[in-house]
């Protein structure tokens, strides 16, 4: 389907995804406050408007060819922070890495991170981020006790858990307003270390024991695992698990106790503007795999890591969506439920036999699903991976693996789709009739849209 790209005005600019895909060109507003922000919305013109954080959405969710985005990372300030009852109040466009970078002092964490930190509290509620303590914490949302929410006829809603719009809200990609604003109940620790816990396993079954094994048991677990990897060896990885280190816990000597609430995330050098497009081929990809299977240890338990090494290993390395060159990548991000794990051993093994160079590929598993009615997660097992955009027949591929997941009950990410069919995501999300229902009701001119809602009628 092709993507209109024209808008009335020259005042524009070119919008893509992290995976620097598909580009569109929209008129960009950057609102400093609430009214601002409801002008703006006001002004959108016939395209509509959608909101914008930091722009890690990797497809299409935060994109509107020909119409409006609002910026909202001017509406940046952490209004109040509750340290007895371990409650913050921000605004939309405060960045999770800012929070951890205020409260870590205080002694309070942010309770769900995604892979990066770079995501906007605004952003975080709307995709109902999950990171790898799923099975102990659920979603985003799930720690969000009120927001507020400019919604398409101007007015400005406090929206509070256990209702409809609420639900709709997280996870619902923007869709049902803007989020201006969020009261996020924190995580209590003692220091800003983990405790992590590292093993090899040598296929995917050991890894899927391992992750089974550690998922109450420890705060976080994931895994990585090499989708080169074929035969005896398919889907091999290495295990992480993790929990906050007390106070009391630290060796006698070790510096933190000194500073034992220091938030310093590390920096390495960015890669080039334009990597070339062979750098992460099947070769390069392979022997990195090879390198960091055999490099980790067989099993290590107890080492001190800071919490951005464990959760945000790529943070370090600005830009590193160009690692797969200038043709940009394509995420897939699925889960199956329960009970479905051959055919997450089949996608492995489909994927392993095609010798596709996934440089990044990421295993957990989730607990209890959350009431978001387009929230990702559901009791199962997820995969996270990234592809080079110009593989020949990806397209076809990932269709098929599509189809194969609604039958099994499973479903893919919309914070990082750009291609999913309309008919397979109604199999995948059962709630969406009632997502779209309320958000005719809510926004019946449909002001508030993004190139996302246009491609899977939203």
């Amino acid at each position: 389907m092709a993507v209109e790209t024209r808008v009335p005005d020259e005042d524009c600019e070119a919008i893509t995804g992290w995976g620097r895909t598909a580009p569109t060109l929209a008129r960009v507003q950057r609102p400093r406050g609430h009214a601002e922000a409801a002008e703006a919305l006001r002004a959108c013109g016939p395209r509509g408007a959608v909101a914008r954080g930091l722009g890690r959405a990797y497809g299409d969710a935060a994109q509107n060819a020909g119409g409006t985005v609002l910026d909202m990372t001017g509406l940046d300030r952490i209004l109040a922070v509750d340290t007895t009852a371990g409650l913050v109040v921000c605004e939309a466009g405060v960045s999770l890495h800012r929070l951890m970078e205020m409260l870590l002092p205080l002694g309070w964490s942010v309770p769900v991170v995604p892979g990066t930190r770079w995501v906007t509290v605004g952003g975080a509620i709307g995709g109902d981020v999950h990171g790898a303590n799923h099975p102990v914490s659920g979603s985003f949302g799930r720690h969000v006790t009120a927001l507020e929410l400019l919604t398409a006829d101007g007015g400005i809603r406090t929206v509070l858990p256990g209702t409809p719009l609420f639900d709709a809200t997280t996870g619902g990609m923007g869709l049902t307003g803007v989020i201006l604003s969020a009261t996020l109940r924190l995580l209590p620790v003692e220091t800003s270390l983990l405790r992590v816990d590292t093993a090899r396993a040598p296929d995917l079954d050991a890894l899927l024991a391992g992750l089974a094994d550690g998922a109450h048991a420890h705060a976080y677990s994931a895994a990585w695992i090499d989708l080169l990897a074929r035969g005896a060896a398919t889907g091999r990885g290495v295990l992480k698990r993790g929990d906050h280190v007390p106070y009391d816990s630290l060796p006698r000597r070790h510096r933190a106790r000194r500073a034992p609430l220091g938030f310093r995330p590390a920096r390495w050098p960015a890669p080039p503007p334009y990597v070339p497009g062979g750098l992460l081929g099947r070769t390069s990809v392979g022997l990195l795999h090879a390198l960091r299977y055999h490099g980790a240890p067989r099993a290590a338990t107890g080492r001190l890591q800071p919490p951005t090494a464990f959760l945000h290993p790529l943070d370090g390395v600005p830009h590193w969506n160009r690692l797969h060159g200038p043709g940009g990548s394509v995420p897939y991000e699925f889960v199956v439920p329960y009970g479905q794990e051959e055919t997450l051993r089949r996608i492995v093994r489909r994927i392993a036999d095609r010798r596709w160079p996934a440089f990044l590929a990421v295993l957990r598993r989730f607990g209890t699903g959350d009431p978001g009615w387009l929230s990702f997660p559901l009791p199962g097992w997820t995969l996270a991976l990234d592809l080079p955009a110009g593989l020949p027949g990806l397209a076809r591929f990932l269709d098929a693996l599509d189809e194969e997941l609604a039958e099994a009950g499973g479903r893919v990410h919309l914070a990082g789709d750009s291609r999913v069919r309309p008919e397979t995501l109604a199999a995948m999300y059962p709630r969406l009739d009632e997502f779209r229902a309320l958000r005719a009701s809510l926004d019946p001119r449909s002001v508030l849209t993004s190139d996302l809602a246009r491609r899977l009628s939203l």
